[in-house]
């Protein structure tokens, strides 16, 4: 199978690339920064003429706007509608016309305004606060309206040994300043991108359409993120304080809980989903190299 992949260097996008090492499929993997096929997905003659050229039969769409605090910039709405909206329709669309699938990864943030304290599942209505979440639920929608074969997965708190993330960030914090304060008061569950990618491997093969959640098992806030972080690095100068959300202002107000309901994809697929802390210390002993 001829398999597309748009945001290849991006956290998911990279972390594709090491699950297609030694795959009997095919993978094309493109972006618009250097080192990469350039391919503007927001283009969608361009997306036909790839696809076509490419005989491609299944898209992972892994580009996004993420920036979520910036995508509240008034002037910016119209290239985040057009990346996190318009772009996966253009897949959609290009699927559509060539009998194909169209894997695209959404978020956590579609949910967030109505109160709730159970795990979300897939059809939960959207209600998201700001517009990184209006612009994915536009995307979703999009796609769905496209009439493709398209399987839609929400992840949450992504992180990986690539590009910029929370993870990363905690672990240059942790050993670099005397103290820090992080919110507890926002809970949800972190997800290891490589663990996304080997389920989107799986889910390739006997694809099913529909919207599905995925991140790892467990619950945790941000503060016990931070704490399993430096704890797994072995960088304890660092006087971890919980906080509250408030006491960081910020243009968008995020979900206070965002834990997703993962039993769809997993009777659905047989995806094994590690436990957060499992995958964490995987990661950070890659990023060490230990």
């Amino acid at each position: 199978m001829n398999i597309l992949v748009t945001g290849a260097n991006g956290q998911l996008g990279n972390e594709m690339q090491i699950t297609a090492k030694g795959s009997r499929d095919r993978y094309f993997f493109t972006d618009v920064c250097d080192g990469y096929e350039h391919l503007d997905i927001t283009d969608l003659e361009a997306v036909r003429a790839y696809v076509a050229a490419n005989r491609i039969e299944a898209t992972v769409n892994c580009a996004a706007w993420t920036n979520v605090d910036a995508a509240e910039d008034p002037e910016r709405f119209d290239l985040v509608e057009a990346l996190n909206a318009k772009a996966p329709e253009n897949l959609a669309v290009a699927m559509k016309e060539v009998g194909g699938l169209l894997v695209h990864v959404s978020t956590d943030y579609v949910f967030g305004k109505e109160p709730y304290n159970i795990p979300c599942k897939e059809d939960q209505k959207g209600t998201p606060t700001g517009v990184y979440g209006l612009t994915k639920l536009h995307g979703e929608q999009n796609i769905i309206a496209s009439g493709c074969n398209y399987v839609i997965i929400r992840t949450a708190w992504l992180y990986s040994e690539f590009g910029k993330n929370f993870c990363k960030t905690m672990l240059n914090l942790t050993a670099t300043k005397p103290q820090l304060n992080v919110v507890f008061d926002q809970v949800g569950t972190p997800t290891y991108a490589l663990d996304l990618a080997k389920a989107i491997v799986t889910i390739l093969k006997k694809p099913v359409s529909g919207i599905y959640h995925y991140s790892n098992e467990g619950v945790c806030s941000w503060y016990d993120f931070t704490k399993m972080i430096q704890e797994f690095s072995g960088q304890r100068g660092c006087d971890v304080r919980p906080c509250h959300s408030n006491e960081f202002p910020s243009p968008v107000v995020r979900p206070s809980y965002s834990v997703l309901d993962k039993t769809k994809i997993k009777q659905t697929f047989g995806v094994e989903v590690p436990y957060w802390t499992d995958s964490l210390k995987a990661c950070i002993k890659n990023m060490m190299g230990k």
